[in-house]
């Protein structure tokens, strides 16, 4: 999240309140940062779940680094997801499309640098499975990407409590997940 967030010098992505599920921020804040606070998380969940199929995986191993990833992880689901983070920015969907793509690219051009050359489908599923809860300690639940995923846990609350029980209850979560 954080180094997607500085390579593309977006400004820091807060971590959302476990309590109010919500980011803390003023009036102040300027609309760049409801947008990469939105589209990075939402970005990463998404090719986080796409990684869990193994046709996910697999294409996640190789091929065109600048495939149009929102459109394949995303899917039929792509317009309602830009249309969330555009609301949740006030910014037009036609432009948070494109940086969305910016984004995801970033995140592939990462993702393959950290599983390396020769990642199988299970190194890319487990380095995604390791990133999970990093990601939604970011992602605005306002979002509910969980919902557009398919996949309702990834809005539960207690994926953004942070604490030793909870990193004890994320850590047992992730050998499951595996």
């Amino acid at each position: 999240v954080e180094t997607i967030q500085a390579n593309l010098h977006y400004p820091p992505l807060q971590k959302i309140d476990a309590n109010t599920q919500e980011v803390v921020a003023d009036d102040n804040t300027p609309a760049e940062h409801h947008f990469s606070q939105a589209a990075i998380p939402a970005i990463l969940t998404g090719l986080y779940k796409y990684a869990t199929t193994d046709a996910g995986a697999y294409n996640m191993t190789g091929g065109d680094i600048s495939t149009n990833w929102v459109s394949v992880v995303f899917d039929d689901t792509k317009n309602e997801g830009v249309q969330k983070i555009a609301s949740n920015s006030s910014q037009s969907p036609e432009g948070v499309a494109t940086r969305m793509d910016d984004i995801a690219n970033e995140a592939m051009r990462l993702i393959r640098e950290q599983t390396g050359p020769q990642a199988s489908m299970m190194d890319i599923k487990n380095f995604m499975s390791a990133q999970r809860n990093t990601i939604l300690l970011y992602l605005p639940d306002a979002l509910q990407m969980g919902a557009l995923l398919n996949d309702t846990t990834l809005d539960d609350n207690t994926n953004k409590m942070v604490g030793p029980v909870s990193s004890l209850m994320h850590k047992i979560g992730s050998v499951f997940n595996n």
